[in-house]
């Protein structure tokens, strides 16, 4: 199956040929074609599998059959994702391949003035991609007219919905026109999305092309049992001794992040923390300097699970497990992307082994377990009860940027563990 097999233009083909890609990814060789036969889809795949192009593509086909002339024109297709990273990257994927097309599009998020967005939606724009509460902002202000809406498109649904997202998705459902192309595109299927998808769409055409919930099998991952006061200090020396040159840690908390990154930075380690705190200036800085070698380590909040695409990001870090099991598929799939091979370790104490049994659930595996000598586990610490705050299902918390998050409660039991071979502390701050 080449590209030029989908039905789609010669200017499109042109654009991805540009990129360096002739066959498309399981995910787009499926979904394309029945996008562009104008029913609604409800699609699954890992991450890193082309999900992005997957809408992206079959959406400029459309909407090219029929540009408008220069000028003020409607918005005709809507992108809502959870997250500006996420955003961003759509935006990008569009400019790309809308590069011979007569399509315009802009992004709207919040973290940035509204009056530059404004600005640029009165110039006419086709193609709009924003995350939902600087959208409802923007409603609110009279500044967009969704009425003229042909495609509206869920990237990432799932995880508006853990983010506290429905109100705001019902409130802009009822903008927009009954007659539309709907899609729904996510990793990870829950109750609640098949709910959603019932619905908001039309005898969907529902497309997984692997298990659902499944990691990318390019990603070796491993557990390491390690003390929670000791996460740190066995995190710099994983770095320096396996010489890690770019890696994305995770942490639960923004408090967290700015902490540990604040901790590497004395180790000798280059590290930036990006979260919903951070400015979108700060955030845009901390992952630009990251993808150009600048900062070695970025320590991230779930934010950054969605909508991070790093060229062959070799490493990805669990410094604390995710409340949700989903995020988990979603942390460790900023590797192992586009048939690259990746890396995921995962550093677990004794708090967090009911979060273990819950991922291992969800994947239906046992994850490789290891415990490197010199960090043994004490065997008389007893597991603490991790304070989820705000983050249990139903209980919404409003975020710096509009956003809104929640989790699922997890439940745990213990794993067994075996040993690694022998390193030394010595040499880890490099």
């Amino acid at each position: 199956m080449l590209f030029s097999n989908l039905g789609l233009s010669a200017d499109i083909l042109r654009a991805v040929s540009e990129q360096g890609y002739t066959q498309p990814t399981p995910i787009q060789a499926k979904a394309i074609p029945i996008i562009l036969e104008g029913l609604d889809v409800l699609a699954g795949a890992q991450t890193g599998t082309g999900k992005t192009a997957g809408f992206t593509l079959p959406m400029l086909q459309i909407l090219s059959k029929h540009s408008l002339e220069e000028g003020r024109r409607p918005i005709r297709a809507l992108v809502v994702t959870p997250t500006r990273e996420l955003a961003a990257q759509v935006s990008e994927s569009i400019n790309t391949y809308s590069k011979y097309l007569r399509i315009r599009s802009t992004v709207v998020f919040g973290g940035v003035k509204i009056n530059p967005q404004i600005a640029k939606l009165r110039s006419g724009v086709d193609i709009l991609i924003a995350t939902p509460g600087r959208l409802l902002d923007h409603a609110k202000q009279k500044t967009i007219d969704l009425s003229k809406i042909e495609i509206l498109i869920l990237d990432e649904a799932d995880r508006m919905l853990d983010m506290g997202f429905l109100p705001d998705i019902k409130r802009l459902l009822a903008l927009l026109p009954n007659q539309r192309q709907n899609l729904l595109f996510s990793a990870t299927f829950s109750d609640e999305i098949k709910k959603l998808a019932d619905k908001l769409l039309n005898t969907p055409k529902l497309i997984e092309v692997a298990q659902r919930n499944k990691t990318a099998e390019r990603i070796e991952q491993v557990i390491h049992f390690v003390d929670k006061n000791k996460k740190r200090e066995l995190l710099s020396f994983l770095i320096g001794s396996e010489n890690w040159k770019q890696v994305l840690v995770f942490t639960r908390t923004k408090h967290g992040a700015n902490r540990l990154a604040k901790q590497l930075e004395a180790d000798g380690l280059r590290a930036a923390a990006i979260h919903g705190n951070k400015s979108q200036g700060a955030r845009t800085k901390a992952l630009a300097d990251f993808k150009q070698g600048k900062v070695r380590v970025l320590v991230a909040t779930d934010i950054a699970a969605r909508g991070l695409d790093i060229d062959q990001l070799p490493h990805v870090v669990n410094f604390e497990l995710p409340n949700i099991p989903e995020d988990y598929v979603h942390r460790i799939g900023r590797t192992g992307r586009a048939g690259n091979e990746g890396e995921a370790t995962s550093l677990v104490c004794i708090d967090e082994h009911k979060l273990l049994r819950d991922i291992e659930r969800l994947l239906k595996l046992s994850i490789p377990k290891k415990i490197i000598d010199g960090f043994l586990p004490d065997p008389t610490i007893k597991a603490v009860p991790i304070d989820r705050g705000q983050q249990n299902r139903g209980k919404t918390k409003k975020r710096s940027d509009g956003n809104r998050h929640s989790a699922n409660k997890n439940v745990w039991a213990g794993v067994s563990s075996k040993h690694s071979g022998d390193k030394s502390n010595q040499g880890r701050r490099r």
